[in-house]
Formats: C-alpha cells, structure tokens, sequence
C-alpha cells in the first residue's frame, strides 16, 4: 500500500493538477432578457436540458472552456437550460453571468489535494475504474442532481466530458425518460495512450498506460449505453468506436468559436516573435513546447539569431521557467490576462504536439484572429486545413523549422494563410454554424 500510495502523489506532483471534500450551492437565475426565457428558432423542439460540466463555462479561457460556452450560448438560445458545475474558490462574478444564459445554475465546491487523490488512485486500483473517473465522483455533487432531479423534470441529461457520465447516469436512474447525451471533447483513451507513447519509461509512463487501458473501457461502455454521443471530429468518432467495440451513430460536432468574440488580430508590420499560446500545466503542451525548444529552435535560431519566442499560458512548470535564464530568446510568460500585446507581435504561431486527441482550440482561435501558423499533424487534427492553404503542417523537427523560417520571411504567404484560416473558421466553425446537429443527439429514438 505504500508503494501504491507513493506512486501515486509522485503521479500527482509531476501529472496533473489535482482534489477534496466539497459543498453544493444552487444559484437562483436573475431576471433578464437575454436568458433562457427567449423562445426557441423555428423547427427545434424546447427542451429541458440538465447540462452537466466540470468547470464553470466562463470566462472562455481555455480550450474546454472554450468549446463549452459556445455550446451553451447555443443551447440557450433554443432550449431551457439548468446548468450544474463543479466549481474552484469564488466564482460568484463568472456564476452571475452564467445566469443570463440559464434558467438556474447550481456549483458544488471542489478543491484537489494529493491525499484525496491518493485515496482515489487506491480506490481506482480496487475497482478497476479510471483513476480520474473515481477522483471525481463526489458524494455533494451526487446529492445535488439526486434532488434537482426530485423537484424538477429533464428530457436531457448532457454530459460535458466523459468524467460528468456518470451524473448523467444518476439522472437517468432517478428520471428513467431522460436521454443521456456525452459530449466528448475527445477520446480520452486515445489522448493518454499518445501521451504515454511520447515518454521512455518511468512511473508516468506506467501509470498513464494502466489509465488510458482503463479509460478505453469505461469510454467504451459510455458511449454504448448513452442514446447520445456527440465527438469533435470523425478522428474523434472512429476512436470512440474502436473503445465501444462497435459503430456509433454519434454525430459529429466540430468545436466552435465565436467569430465576433475571436476578432482578427491587426498585427504590427514588422511582427516577428515566434508565440505558443496554452495552458502550460496540460502535458501534451509542456511535452509539444520541450520538443519544439530542444529539437527545432536550435534551427531557427541558427537562421535568425534574434529571434524571440514567446510562451503564453498559465502556470508553467519550473523547467519552461528556467529557459527565460538561459540565454536563448525564450520568453515563458506565465498567464498574461490581456494577450494581445504578444498577438500583435506575432509573426508565427506554432503548435508543435506530439500527443493529443479532439480539436485543438488554440488553433480555431488563431485561425479566427487570422494569424499565420505551423502545426504537427496530430495538432491540427479534427479541423478542415489544408497545409499551405490556410497553415503549414510540418512533424519532424527540419521541416518544421523551415515552415517557421519560411513564414517569417515572406510576409505575403504568412497574410494570405491568415485570410483564409479566418474564412475557414468563418464558415465552418462558428458556433451559431456548427452547434446546429446537436439537435440530432438530442432527437428521442
């Protein structure tokens, strides 16, 4: 048992950020127009829907955060929506302006420490069950949806996230007429199994290919028993239905953004920085940033001494840290409340991952501030580009590298990629576009 419970803090402490005990708060919804009062567009059944998600929607700073606010803002616009979060510290600002969009928002607290989570990875090693499905299954969370779901009905049962199916399921057991519908921001399985394969060995590498062995099974049986499954890309689908074992009739919902949120960037004419922007506590980004520093700056840097790199994300670990000390024009910000600055300075962005599974947002919303980009394969994954047509897709460090130089230096090729990521995502992938096939999920058999 000790070495089970020292594997897992050392998972814990070098992983993930992670929880504790909890309490739940409903939040009554403030009168105002714009809510969920406003009648549905012509041809959508009203629905009630019980949206269960495992961060608060807003602000939209981050990638999942991103893509749930959009859903939101569409379900809002034509369905009756009881939102049900978990939450971090006060959020009273972000909870008031949730409620213009719902008819109730309810939060249930919920803090990490490594004790709890160690008692989780013991729990997961009894069970057999994922370790994160188990760190956040919470007693206050289960109180809350048991009695919303006395004192009110729900045709739909959302699930934003594979951790949030199993309240989905606690819904259907107490409303036996409620339609389960996953929202799954990407194969999970699939995402740590890549993790795993970008690591030579050591504990992480055990640990996440016990997990993601574990999660292929649970996400396999989710997306069997839930009536809806919604996936980002047909990427995203045919994993889903590798872990099922069978095919699904999942519909294929792309992450959205909003075009008149995510406005184009005016860029300074002489912009030359090389940026990342991301959360720089999420492995697959701190693995993409080390590969990109230590295998394809050296090239760059090489070609154009003075280059500088930007890194722009909240809570970086110490070695990303490190490098504003070593002398090679890397800048690791930390979180930057206001980015434009580095937007405006940008004469590249680079999404150099090598693990990763979904959509990432990062790009939709580069492409949307029509900013010139290079990506790895598996980051522009799930999204409709066209390498050299709206961004560069180069994976080994060489021709990345190259794609990099290449756009810095020919300013015409770097507009015109931005022009047409812009009318891409225009198109495609703003939400008032791509949200409309959630109303096939939400159709009763």
């Amino acid at each position: 048992m000790r070495i089970a419970l020292n594997i897992e803090l050392h998972f814990i402490q070098i992983f993930m950020p992670q929880a504790s005990p909890i309490s739940s708060t409903p939040v009554q919804p403030i009168p105002d127009s714009t809510s969920a009062s406003r009648a549905p567009s012509s041809g959508v059944t009203r629905k009630r829907i019980l949206l269960l998600t495992q961060v608060l929607p807003y602000p939209p700073d981050s990638g999942p955060k991103v893509k749930t606010w959009n859903v939101l803002k569409y379900l809002s616009q034509h369905h009756e929506v009881t939102l049900v979060s978990f939450v971090r510290g006060d959020q009273t600002a972000e909870i008031q302006h949730l409620q213009k969009y719902c008819k109730a928002v309810h939060v249930v607290q919920i803090s990490r420490n490594p004790i709890y989570d160690a008692v989780a990875m013991l729990r997961s090693v009894v069970t057999g069950q994922p370790w994160m499905m188990v760190r956040d299954d919470r007693a206050d969370m289960r109180a809350l949806i048991d009695r919303l779901c006395g004192q009110d009905q729900f045709d739909i049962a959302h699930a934003d996230q594979l951790n949030m199916a199993q309240y989905a399921e606690l819904a259907a057991q107490r409303q036996p007429g409620i339609r389960k519908v996953l929202d799954a921001h990407n194969a999970l399985w699939l995402l740590y199994k890549r993790l795993a394969e970008t690591m030579t060995g050591g504990v992480r590498k055990i640990l996440l290919t016990r997990d993601w062995r574990l999660l292929k099974t649970y996400e396999g049986r989710i997306c069997r028993e839930f009536p809806g499954v919604l996936a980002v890309s047909r990427e995203d689908q045919t994993a889903l239905e590798e872990a099922a074992g069978q095919k699904l009739d999942a519909v294929v919902i792309p992450i959205a953004v909003d075009t008149d949120e995510v406005a184009q960037v005016q860029r300074d004419a002489h912009a030359g920085h090389i940026l990342h922007i991301g959360t720089m506590y999420w492995p697959p980004n701190i693995d993409g940033i080390q590969w990109f520093v230590r295998e394809v700056y050296p090239h760059i840097r090489a070609a154009r001494p003075d280059v500088v790199f930007d890194v722009v994300g909240a809570r970086p670990p110490q070695d990303l840290l490190n490098m504003n000390q070593q002398g090679i024009g890397v800048n690791v910000t930390g979180y930057v409340a206001d980015p434009e600055p580095y937007l405006q300075q940008c004469g590249v962005m680079v999404v150099p991952l090598r693990a990763g599974g979904g959509m990432r947002v990062k790009i939709l919303n580069a492409l949307s501030q029509g900013l010139p980009m290079v990506s790895t394969t598996i980051g522009a994954e799930g999204i409709a580009v066209v390498s050299g047509e709206h961004m560069l897709i180069a994976d080994d460090p060489h021709t990345f590298a190259e794609a990099v130089l290449r756009l810095l230096s020919d300013k015409k090729l770097a507009d015109r990629l931005g022009l047409n990521g812009r009318a891409l995502i225009r198109g495609t992938y703003d939400y008032r576009v791509a949200c409309r096939n959630i109303e096939q999920a939400y159709r009763q058999n």
